[in-house]
């Protein structure tokens, strides 16, 4: 029986050696950065880190914050602030979105509470004549 390779896997292709060249770093830098939590490539069931475009995407940001002059526990925490900034937002899509249902069955509701009114006209004659006294009564 074979087992489905996620998503992670079948896009983890770079050894650490490519990634490295692709990214213009050292491969004893990418280790570096893993150990600090920068970042975190796929391990294969033998431990052979791959790496995935998306984290070659993750190191080019890597560089350019330590080019402007990051240290890398300032790096890690631009990084933690950015995956923040996006689950924040996905919560906040959500959020929208659950608002538009409960506003469209609110609106639904109101419509059949006035659908429910009833349009007759009473006139004054056909009320009850306690009734009338004391409409009578509020207007003199």
């Amino acid at each position: 029986m074979t087992q489905r390779k996620t998503s992670r896997e079948n896009q983890a292709v770079f050894v650490i050696s490519v990634a490295a060249e692709l990214a213009g770093v050292h491969p004893q830098t990418l280790r570096i950065y893993e150990r600090r939590g920068l970042i975190e490539p796929y391990r294969t069931p033998g431990g052979t880190r791959r790496y995935s475009q998306e984290d070659l995407n993750r190191l080019t940001l890597i560089q350019e914050l330590t080019e402007q002059g990051l240290n890398l526990e300032g790096v890690r925490k631009v990084l933690e602030l950015r995956e923040r900034v996006v689950k924040l937002e996905q919560e906040l899509s959500q959020i929208k979105a659950d608002l538009s249902v409960a506003e469209e069955q609110v609106d639904r509701e109101i419509a059949k509470v006035h659908r429910s009114y009833r349009r007759d006209i009473v006139l004054r004659t056909q009320l009850h004549p306690d009734v009338r006294r004391r409409i009578k009564d509020l207007f003199e």
